[in-house]
């Protein structure tokens, strides 16, 4: 029996097979262009394997909401050749077999708690900062979700005394992802963070905001690890300086697990993403 799954990012679609051991018998990464594009070539590649299920992480936000007549479609993504796209629809229309279907962050979060850094664990966050900020978490070994997934990423913070910046987010201006996303910290400077990676000053601003939010995660989800992942966390100074702004932030008011362990970043790397879409097509009926 083969499984399939799809990690659609803004940037880059990933597809993978593997058997129900999750060996992975082939992957592929595929510029995420029109969904026409973009799609006949995720087809060809699965097309040459017969597939028992599907699991697909996409990029959002997304309908996850199985009552609502969208269910299954990308809608208000700033990505605007996929905005409103049936794309579980065009998926399962393709194979006419079981797709389980979530955003990406949540396949991220699913695939560290079951096969990451929260092995053993019950519940988890992963927040990814890059491109953009988005989060998924996981309560009771499920992926949360209510009328909608969750947008941690547009989480609203408050400003730096020293940061006038105005914020990127088109919504919300200086959101959680307007201030501290990959982007805005090139808008900011000037520069891109990899070339600010000896300015101690722009990593402390960024640790206030991404400290703020998982301050925030805490006391509403109480999630036993919280697991930072995306291209800003490659930044090795930043994991300790989010660490000590969170402990001054929570001031002592929830007494967390040791944050060496609460706070980490993915034990699967870059592979949290693939994992996770593979392990719900595994378990999709």
């Amino acid at each position: 029996m083969m499984y399939g799954a799809i990690e659609a990012g803004g940037t880059k679609f990933v597809c993978a097979v593997s058997d129900k051991q999750l060996e992975i018998k082939e992957r592929v990464s595929i510029p995420t262009t029109t969904p026409e594009e973009t799609l006949k070539q995720v087809f060809d590649f699965f097309d040459q394997y017969t597939l028992t299920s599907i699991g697909i992480g996409s990029f959002g936000p997304i309908d996850v909401n199985e009552k609502s007549a969208t269910y299954g479609y990308v809608t208000s993504t700033p990505k605007m050749a996929w905005k409103n796209f049936d794309f579980l629809g065009s998926v399962k229309q393709r194979y006419g077999i079981p797709v389980a279907w979530t955003t990406d962050v949540n396949a991220a979060a699913y695939g560290e708690l079951k096969k990451g850094s929260a092995q053993g664990m019950e519940s988890c966050l992963y927040l990814t900062v890059g491109t953009g900020i988005g989060g998924g978490a996981v309560v009771d070994g499920k992926v949360l979700s209510g009328f909608g997934h969750p947008e941690m990423g547009h989480l609203l913070v408050r400003m730096h005394p020293d940061d006038d910046f105005e914020g990127v987010c088109p919504y919300h201006g200086n959101c959680l992802e307007g201030v501290a996303a990959g982007p805005a910290i090139e808008k900011r400077y000037g520069k891109k963070g990899h070339e600010l990676a000896e300015d101690k000053k722009v990593w402390e601003i960024e640790a206030f905001y991404l400290a703020q939010a998982l301050v925030n995660y805490t006391l509403i989800l109480s999630s036993e690890k919280i697991v930072l992942g995306g291209g800003v966390m490659k930044q090795t100074q930043l994991l300790s300086m989010i660490k000590e702004q969170f402990t001054q932030l929570m001031a002592g008011y929830v007494a967390t697990p040791s944050l060496d362990e609460y706070i980490v970043t993915p034990e699967l790397e870059d592979n949290a993403g693939i994992t996770g879409c593979l392990l719900m097509a595994i378990e999709e009926k």
